[in-house]
């Protein structure tokens, strides 16, 4: 398919995502993770122009490590290599897009040589990257923009729409995984489990208990930002349990949330809050006449933010940053789960008669509570070993080992090391905070950088 050749129809767009489906054989899985910059000995977070800022980073990986520079203007703002990418997030947060890969013993070697090659740059520039899913003490004021024209855009139109979303922006980091599809039937089933069962990753994940150096009232503040951010592209997605649910009824859902922008020439122009429906129809406003190309159909569907999303691939996005080790454990989580027949079949079973209310109860609550969260009798940490057990079975089962003769399962060890405890990464820092830090929180920049 062209990515310059306007497109004609919906069924165009549809066609775009069907054509994710690929044989199991094929199934490959992609890690991204982001990470806060910050100076060691001031602690504050990294500025793009500043001597051994972003800017320096990426240069000097481009240079020692054989990146290839993205420029938006003069502005380096991404690197690529080997089907990787590193990317800037608004407020300069270092993104790893990893390589679509086998398994997930290679997707966490990769992530542990970014992890290296990163920390040879700023180790000798006084920098570090912190694993969190919220900056911890930064001021939403103490960080600047990156120079993406497409964050000027966005950040123009966050305030119109909700209260939260330049936070988001800015001061939020979040692991993800990325799996793949077989057919329309698969990609619904992994779709629904994935997006009931997303709560849950986010308990396990919850790394965000603090905002502007005070506790803030959750676990996982990062995922609370998504709820006021904007309505119209984030959420759970009750369409997706309904009878219907397809490629089409996410397109549809696609055609009504509201554009950001369209790239033309290399630049980009602002669509905030206009109808791609109106532009597939050639009527949007600040191109009449114009249809859009596969390209701006796949940029379209960046800006949409639920906690499950779809493209050629499924995004499962309701983790929080962290260290590396839950880093590998994400991928790990999901590909056991989903990726083996028999586990994907019961965890469909199992939430097969959870309601609209369930979902959006889990949605709001988890934030909050965490593990510790009521539902239908028992705590979402109940819910968590069990997913926990099914994800290591089909781990087991698929039995891809290292030399040490070690299965994907491996990976799982940090997750359930809290699941068996029942404590979140969050918890373990509020009592440090309560206690041996005695509420003050740069002790946080020494144990948990990377």
């Amino acid at each position: 398919m062209t990515k310059h050749i306007s497109i004609e129809s919906k069924h165009e767009l549809i066609d775009y995502l069907a054509a994710g489906c690929k044989p199991k054989s094929m199934w490959k899985v992609g890690t991204e993770h982001e990470k806060f910059g910050f100076h060691r000995h001031s602690l504050k977070p990294l500025h793009y122009t500043e001597p051994g800022g972003i800017r320096d980073i990426l240069q000097q990986l481009a240079d020692k490590h054989g990146w290839q520079p993205v420029y938006e203007q003069d502005n380096i703002i991404a690197l690529s290599r080997h089907g990787c990418s590193i990317t800037l997030e608004p407020g300069g947060q270092l993104e790893l897009s990893g390589a679509p890969l086998s398994d997930v013993h290679q997707t966490c070697a990769e992530t542990n040589q970014h992890l290296k090659e990163l920390k040879s740059i700023a180790e000798p520039l006084g920098t570090a990257f912190l694993g969190m899913g919220f900056q911890p003490t930064a001021s939403r004021d103490d960080i600047q923009f990156m120079p993406k024209d497409r964050y000027k855009i966005m950040s123009a139109y966050m305030p119109k729409v909700g209260s939260l979303g330049l936070d988001m922006m800015k001061r939020t980091c979040t692991i993800q995984a990325n799996l793949d599809f077989s057919s329309e039937a698969d990609m619904v089933k992994k779709f629904r489990v994935s997006l009931a069962l997303q709560p849950v990753a986010t308990a396990l994940f919850a790394n965000s208990p603090f905002t502007d150096g005070r506790v803030n009232g959750y676990l996982s503040y990062r995922s609370h930002i998504w709820t006021d951010t904007d309505p119209h592209r984030c959420g759970i997605l009750p369409f997706v349990f309904e009878p219907g649910m397809g490629f089409e009824r996410y397109v549809d859902y696609m055609l009504d949330v509201p554009m950001y922008f369209v790239q033309r020439k290399g630049k980009y122009l602002n669509a905030a809050g206009l109808s791609f429906r109106d532009f597939l129809s050639g009527h949007l406003k600040i191109l009449p006449g114009e249809k859009p190309t596969i390209k701006d159909w796949e940029d379209h569907l960046t800006t949409a933010f639920p906690e499950v999303r779809l493209k050629k691939f499924l995004e499962m996005r309701g983790a929080d940053g962290g260290p590396w080790r839950r880093i590998c454990a994400l991928p790990a989580l999901w590909v056991g789960l989903l990726y083996d027949d028999t586990q994907l079949n019961q965890a469909a079973d199992w939430i097969s008669d959870w309601t609209q209310e369930d979902h959006a109860y889990l949605r709001s609550q988890v934030p909050k509570y965490g593990l510790c969260t009521a539902f239908k009798g028992e705590k979402v940490r109940d819910l968590a070993l069990r997913m926990l057990a099914m994800s290591r079975a089909g781990l087991e089962k698929r039995a891809i080992k290292t030399s040490c003769g070690k299965d994907e399962s491996v990976h799982l060890t940090a997750l359930q090391e809290i699941a068996d405890t029942g404590v979140t990464p969050a918890e373990r820092k509020l009592g440090k905070y309560h206690g041996v830090w005695q509420q003050e929180l740069s002790e946080i920049y020494r144990l948990c950088a990377y």
